[in-house]
C-alpha cells in the first residue's frame, strides 16, 4: 500500500492512498472460503459448494464489503504511518476501485493543532473566600421565613411589600389587549416582577379604588411587539394583603429538621447548610476564574470539525430543553442564538483542548481518592448511602463520569499551585450572586 501526504492549509491534511488489488482479491478469497463452509447454495451439500460457484454467486457483494472495510482500515493505517491524529470523519473524494486495478482514494481531514500553554505564573487568578458572619444567617432565616409567610387582609392603602390583588386591562396604541387583560392577579410589590412604575402605582391603593397607570414598557421588554412601546392601565383593588412570617418557634425549626425546638441549634444547622453552600460556590467560582484565566491567555486555531460538533450538541440540548417545556423545535430554533452558540462552543473547545494539553504534558490522572470522595459526598443525603456508592462503581460509564470531575481538580489544582492567586473577600449575598439573603420582603 502506498500514501502520499500533503498539507493543505494550517489544520488540514489530505492522504492519498492506493491499495493493491493483490490485498483486495485475497481478501475476497478469504471471505469467499469462509462463506462456503457454512453457505448452502442449491445443489450442493452445505458447506461443499466450489470456491468458482461461491465466487460466481457471492463475488460482486463480498468484494463491495470487503473495499467499504478496507477504506476504513486502509485509512487509519495511512495517518498512523505518517503519524497524523485526525479530528472528526475524513472526506473521501474520488474512489476509485476496479478489478483487477486496485483501490485508490484521496481523504481529507482536520488535525489537532500543536497546543503551546503560554507560562501558567503570568495566569493572575481571583479566589473567592466566604467566611460568613451572624447577619448572613439572619438574612438566611429571614428568606426562610419569607418562604413559608402567610397573606392577611387588611382594610388599608397597600405598602410596600403587600400583595395587592387587582383586575387589569392593558391597552396599547389605544387597543385593549387580550394578554394585558387580567381578573383576580396578585401582585406583590417591592418584588420588580412587572413592568416598571405598575407595582409603584399600587402603593398607596385601597380595596375597591381604580387607577390608570401610564407606563411604558422596557426596550428589552421578552415580547418584542411591546418591547419601548407606551401602554395604559386601568386596574380595579380587589383587596389588600399583609405578609405575615412565622414565628421563630419549635414548630418552624422542626419544619428544617431541627426537632429539640432550641434556636441555636437551628442556628447551627442553618450554617452548616450555608458552609456547604459556601464550598460549592467557591469551588465553581474558583474554577470557572481559572479557566476564564487559561481561556484569554492562550489563543488556538481551532479545528472547524471539533467547534461544529460542539454548537451541534448545545444546540440539540437546548432544543430538548425547550421541548421538555412544551415549545416545538421549529419555535425552538427561531428562540436559539446561534451567534453566542457558536461562540460559547469555540471557548468550550478551546478549553477542552488546554486542559488535555495540561493533562497529557504533566500527566495528571484521576486521584482514586478524590474520585471516592466525590461519591461519598453525593451519598450523603441519600438514606441508603452505601448503596449509591456501589451503584457508581459498579457502572464504567457513571465511574467515568466521576473520574472526569477528579481529573478536572487536578488541573485546576495544578493551575492554582502555579499561577499567581489572589483572594477576594466576598459576602455571601455577593458568592451566591442572588443577593439571597437580604431582598426586600
Amino acid at each position: 500500500m502506498s500514501v502520499a501526504a500533503e498539507t493543505t492549509s494550517s489544520l488540514e491534511r489530505s492522504v492519498t492512498v492506493d491499495v493493491p488489488e493483490e490485498r483486495i482479491s485475497s481478501a475476497v478469497e478469504e471471505r469467499l472460503k469462509s462463506m462456503s463452509r457454512t453457505s448452502r447454495v442449491q445443489g450442493f451439500r452445505p458447506g461443499k459448494a466450489p470456491l468458482r460457484v461461491m465466487k460466481q454467486r457471492f463475488g460482486a457483494q463480498v468484494r463491495k464489503e470487503v473495499v467499504e472495510k478496507l477504506v476504513t482500515s486502509s485509512f487509519y493505517e495511512a495517518v498512523n504511518r505518517e503519524e497524523l491524529k485526525p479530528v472528526g470523519m475524513p472526506l473521501i473524494d474520488p474512489l476509485q476501485e476496479k478489478v483487477g486495478e486496485g483501490l485508490s482514494y484521496t481523504a481529507t481531514f482536520e488535525v489537532l493543532p500543536e497546543i503551546k500553554l503560554n507560562p501558567v505564573e503570568k495566569l493572575e487568578i481571583e479566589k473567592p473566600v466566604c467566611p460568613i458572619a451572624d447577619v448572613d444567617i439572619d438574612g438566611m432565616i429571614e428568606r426562610l421565613r419569607r418562604q413559608r409567610r402567610d397573606f392577611r387582609v387588611e382594610e388599608r392603602a397597600a405598602q410596600d411589600g403587600d400583595r395587592v390583588n387587582v383586575n387589569c386591562r392593558g391597552q396599547v396604541d389605544g387597543e385593549a389587549l387580550d394578554n394585558l387583560t387580567m381578573e383576580n392577579v396578585d401582585i406583590e410589590l417591592g418584588q420588580n416582577q412587572f413592568i416598571p412604575g405598575l407595582e409603584e402605582g399600587l402603593i398607596g391603593a385601597s380595596a375597591g379604588q381604580s387607577l390608570t397607570l401610564d407606563l411604558t414598557f422596557p426596550d428589552d421588554y421578552s415580547n418584542e411587539e411591546l418591547a419601548g412601546k407606551p401602554a395604559l392601565f386601568e386596574l380595579e383593588v380587589n383587596h389588600v394583603a399583609q405578609a405575615v412570617l412565622p414565628e421563630l418557634d419549635a414548630a418552624f425549626f422542626e419544619a428544617f429538621g431541627v426537632k429539640d425546638g432550641d434556636e441555636q441549634a437551628f442556628r447551627q444547622e442553618i450554617r452548616q447548610h450555608m458552609e456547604r453552600e459556601i464550598e460549592a460556590a467557591t469551588r465553581t467560582r474558583f474554577r470557572d476564574e481559572i479557566m476564564k484565566s487559561l481561556y484569554e491567555a492562550n489563543e488556538i486555531e481551532l479545528p472547524n470539525t471539533l467547534v461544529n460538533a460542539e454548537f451541534q450538541r448545545m444546540r440539540n440540548m437546548f432544543i430538548k430543553d425547550m421541548s421538555e417545556r412544551g415549545l416545538s423545535s421549529e419555535a425552538s430554533s427561531e428562540l436559539l442564538d446561534s451567534d453566542y452558540v457558536q461562540n460559547t462552543a469555540r471557548r468550550q473547545v478551546t478549553l477542552q483542548l488546554l486542559t488535555a494539553q495540561i493533562i497529557s504534558s504533566q500527566q495528571l490522572s484521576a486521584n482514586p481518592e478524590k474520585v471516592r470522595e466525590i461519591i461519598e459526598k453525593r451519598a450523603q443525603s441519600y438514606e441508603d448511602s452505601a448503596a449509591l456508592v456501589n451503584w457508581y462503581y459498579n457502572d464504567k460509564e457513571r465511574l467515568a463520569e466521576v473520574e472526569a470531575l477528579a481529573l478536572e481538580d487536578e488541573v485546576i489544582n495544578w493551575v492554582a499551585s502555579k499561577g499567581a492567586v489572589k483572594e477576594v473577600p466576598l459576602s455571601f449575598d455577593e458568592l451566591m450572586n442572588k443577593g439571597q439573603t437580604h431582598q426586600h420582603a
